[in-house]
């Protein structure tokens, strides 16, 4: 028997939880829930941090936690402060007793862990934040930068470790700083001109906002609420891996139709747990973090890092934004997931701090994950796909506005990144092997990199199981059916000095690799040695059918491009919750040319000797374009993500 608990602001945790007598918070709801249960929220303002007691025994017999439909219900890791007390002009103080943070005080938590980059000025950064009616501050160094905040976008620069812009530099004048005592914490913030006593003021208390603090909690649904203002640490893939919401090491969890921001730093984490590694390089010293990362691997196959115990995920339909370093963050833990219509943006973009492990999506070990039909724009970098991405979709994606778009990072394949936009002035950053690119619009650079001196795993397929590891020699990438646009030379790398990444637009970063597998088995079998053979040989691109305008060019050895001399104009526009391409093509770009691409126009993928499939492993079959519009086999389509782009001016209602 199945039962439905109510909590309100207005409940008893005394109460049964029924409608007519609702509980008060939702962690006593979580303590009463057994699977196959439901938790309906009301509408109204929680703070606490929800943490579930149990979790369900199947996708059918599930523990769901959802808000009241067309309620707004909130939940905070933070706590409002309204006994302020000027201290000079502006900058107002609040003494704030240690008390209220329990065990975890964030403004004492520094910002820290292995692949984050120190700031120019070696001050560290704290979890801490403050927020004036839901926008956070900055951090400042001192006091002194509290009293007189800097307006000069060169004193910025030494807070934040980085000479980038920031996007919107009169907010740097907003500002806190805090000293930390044995009975309380005092914040001085400079509200430029508010009243903090008569505006919301809050500063996060708690690590996270919906996150059990046990592992192995499955199958539980998350629907509908606004999580916001979470003190999250910095997540790289050699420590836990906290998020203002996630599963914890566990599998089958549903988070969808949320709006999640203002995660100090990482929002949704489908992350590493502590027992496998937690910042060992950084405490340590004794080994390099990639190091520490290997061992991870296996140490989670150790405690059953499987498809029957970890992962399985659906995140969907989310807004993600204003979080620090990654709106979905994940190594290992990711495994067999779903993210998919969501809505992720400003990610990274505040420069507090930086490192290695930044990105809108940023995953590790992405198995069989499918990043489907995302909008992610305003990011420092869009999608970041690390180690073993294997089995892993990027399809039907719209990028733009971002620094960067995607990068694959010490991978081997096979992966498929099919029918998105990638419209950032840097598109893709190619530091793998094994990939498929079909049917993408690509108006950025393409950067190109082997990584000769990071050997990292690679998999059975569908499975967790290693097969081996290898180095990255470039090559064995496939493009089929891809639109290049040029772009202005002056920005891209140039190739130069050895380890500067070759940075093109169009495919003729590939030139001097062989075309076929057999013209590579040629160059190899020319060579005397074992290993030796394969120093410095670049594996096979296999390309063909590309269209290249405004500059771009193809690939030397490419069979059949299109180089497209007449005038294209393509622009995205961002219109709020509509977004828009405005496009002017020739007749070259609206003609078809190209038929549904299948696991037989792939080659094999070499070091995992692995083919295309779909996570059942059943025949890979790239029908479905951008706007969902299913491709029939035997027709010819325009290159690019689009099925039914045409000539001439057009304008196309992309999300």
């Amino acid at each position: 028997m199945t039962h439905v608990y109510h909590v309100a602001i207005t409940g008893s945790d005394a109460a049964d939880g029924s409608a007519g007598t609702p509980l008060r918070t939702i962690n006593r709801a979580a303590a009463l829930a057994q699977p196959g249960d439901t938790i309906v929220v009301h509408e109204g303002e929680y703070r606490e941090w929800v943490k579930p007691a149990r979790g369900g025994l199947s996708d059918r017999r599930r523990i769901t936690y959802e808000a009241a439909r067309g309620e707004r219900v909130v939940i905070k890791g933070s706590e409002r402060i309204a006994d302020w007390t000027r201290e000079e002009g502006d900058v107002w103080r609040a003494v704030v007793p240690n008390a209220l943070f329990g065990g975890f005080n964030p403004f004492a938590e520094e910002v820290g862990g292995d692949w984050l980059v120190p700031a120019a000025n070696g001050l560290p950064k704290h979890l801490g934040e403050v927020y004036l009616d839901g926008r956070g501050f900055y951090e400042a160094p001192d006091l002194a930068a509290v009293l007189e905040p800097p307006t000069r976008r060169e004193e910025v620069d030494g807070w934040t470790g980085t000479a980038e812009p920031i996007e919107d530099p009169d907010r740097t004048r907003s500002v806190w700083y805090a000293e930390v005592g044995a009975d309380a914490t005092t914040i001085w913030a400079n509200f430029q001109g508010a009243d903090p006593n008569a505006e919301l003021v809050e500063i996060n208390v708690r690590r996270s906002v919906f996150y059990p603090v046990e592992h192995h909690l499955d199958y539980i649904t998350v629907r509908g609420f606004e999580l916001a203002h979470a003190a999250t640490p910095w997540a790289p893939p050699t420590a836990d891996q906290p998020g203002l919401i996630g599963p914890n090491w566990a599998k089958g969890w549903i988070i969808e139709d949320n709006v999640i921001h203002d995660a100090k730093c990482s929002a949704v984490s489908l992350g590493k747990e502590a027992s496998t590694g937690n910042n060992y390089s950084t405490s340590r010293g004794d080994k390099p973090g990639y190091q520490y990362q290997l061992e991870s691997v296996f140490a989670a196959r150790q405690i059953g890092w499987d498809r029957e115990h970890i992962g399985s995920h659906i995140v969907r339909r989310n807004t993600i934004f204003d979080c620090g370093q990654n709106g979905v963050v994940g190594h290992l833990g990711a495994i067999f997931s779903t993210i998919e219509d969501n809505h992720i943006h400003h990610i990274g973009t505040k420069r507090e701090f930086y490192g290695y492990e930044i990105g809108g999506i940023k995953l590790h070990a992405a198995i069989d994950v499918r990043i489907l039909h995302n909008r992610i724009h305003h990011c420092t970098l869009g999608t970041w796909l690390d180690w073993q991405t294997q089995g892993t979709r990027v399809s039907r994606n719209l990028y733009y506005a971002n620094t960067r778009d995607l990068f694959v990072e010490v991978s081997h394949g096979p992966y498929v990144v099919d029918h998105n936009i990638l419209a950032s002035p840097v598109a893709l950053e190619i530091f793998s092997q094994g990939g498929a690119f079909v049917n993408n619009f690509i108006c950025g650079a393409l950067r190109l990199e082997p990584v000769l001196d990071r050997a990292t795993p690679y998999h059975r397929p569908h499975s967790t199981e290693v097969a081996g590891y290898a180095v990255i020699y470039g090559g064995d990438d496939r493009y089929i059916g891809n639109l290049f646009l040029g772009g202005d030379a002056d920005r891209a790398f140039k190739p130069g000095s050895e380890g500067h990444a070759l940075a093109t637009y169009g495919t003729c970063g590939y030139d001097g690799l062989p075309a076929t597998f057999a013209d590579y088995l040629k160059r190899i079998n020319q060579r005397l040695g074992d290993h030796q053979r394969f120093h410095g040989v670049k594996q096979p691109a296999y390309i063909h059918h590309n269209a290249y305008a405004a500059g771009a060019r193809a690939f030397e050895l490419e069979r059949d491009p299109l180089a497209v001399e007449a005038p294209v104009s393509f622009s995205v526009v961002d219109e709020g919750d509509q977004v828009y391409l405005d496009a002017d093509i020739p007749d070259a770009l609206g003609a078809g040319v190209l038929s549904v691409v299948t696991q037989d126009d792939l080659p094999r993928v070499r070091f995992p000797d692995a083919d295309f499939e779909e996570p059942d492993g059943s025949p890979l079959t790239l029908h479905c374009d951008l706007l969902g519009h299913r491709k029939e086999i035997g027709r010819t389509y325009p290159v690019g993500p689009l099925a039914t782009l045409a000539a001439g001016a057009s304008r196309i209602r992309l999300w």
